[in-house]
């Protein structure tokens, strides 16, 4: 048997109905690609070297743009900033946006044999951190390794961390970089000058690593 022949009209009506469909199927690809586009903006992508020090205490290398959607859920109030560079343009429109504090303590960033560390500046910057009304706060320099790390050492023996665990938080993130020098500052620290505002610092309170 032949096929049945197909009239003119109901060639057209086919041809209608296989044109609205394939528009169907290119709004629905269009609306699946910018659901993925917005799903992209949304990843939460981590500054290199972050980690949690403490509840309410962040560190971390340097945080450029596409970090931002990360930081804002972490809902900081305070930004510690280790480098004497001024903070780039884009980073303080997002503190600005987010209502976030900005503490910088410029820190030259020396190679050894060079390096100096200014025991007054790591002093104010911990001041900083024991105040829980600065909290949630991130600390950060350029890596987060040598001068986040310093500062991140000298919180631990408030914390009363033994040595050998404040050297081994500091070369687990230094790595290949760790210096001998930094550690040696960490090892002089005086935190005498700092106990009596570790009181209201609950991290504290809770911390011992024998």
């Amino acid at each position: 048997m032949g096929k049945p022949k197909i009239s003119e009209e109901e060639l057209e009506e086919e041809q209608k109905v296989g044109k609205k469909d394939q528009e169907i199927l290119g709004q629905t690809a269009a609306l699946a690609a910018a659901e993925a586009r917005e799903c992209a903006d949304e990843l939460f992508v981590p500054p290199l070297n972050f980690a949690m020090v403490d509840d309410g205490v962040f560190r971390s290398g340097f945080p450029d743009t596409s970090n931002f959607g990360f930081l804002k859920a972490l809902k900081l109030r305070s930004i510690i900033y280790l480098c004497p560079e001024p903070y780039p343009e884009a980073n303080e429109e997002f503190l600005k946006s987010n209502g976030i504090r900005l503490f910088q303590f410029g820190i030259d960033g020396c190679k050894e044999p060079f390096v100096n560390i200014p025991e007054d500046t790591i002093l104010e910057a911990l001041k900083v951190v024991l105040d829980v009304q600065n909290h949630p706060l991130l600390i950060h320099c350029k890596r987060g390794k040598h001068r986040t790390g310093c500062v991140v050492g000298c919180l631990r023996k408030l914390q009363r961390w033994c040595l050998t665990s404040v050297f081994d938080e500091y070369q687990h993130f230094a790595a290949a970089k760790a210096r001998i020098s930094d550690q040696r500052f960490m090892e002089l620290f005086d935190i005498s000058s700092l106990k009596h505002l570790s009181t209201s610092y609950t991290g504290l309170k809770k911390s011992s690593v024998a």
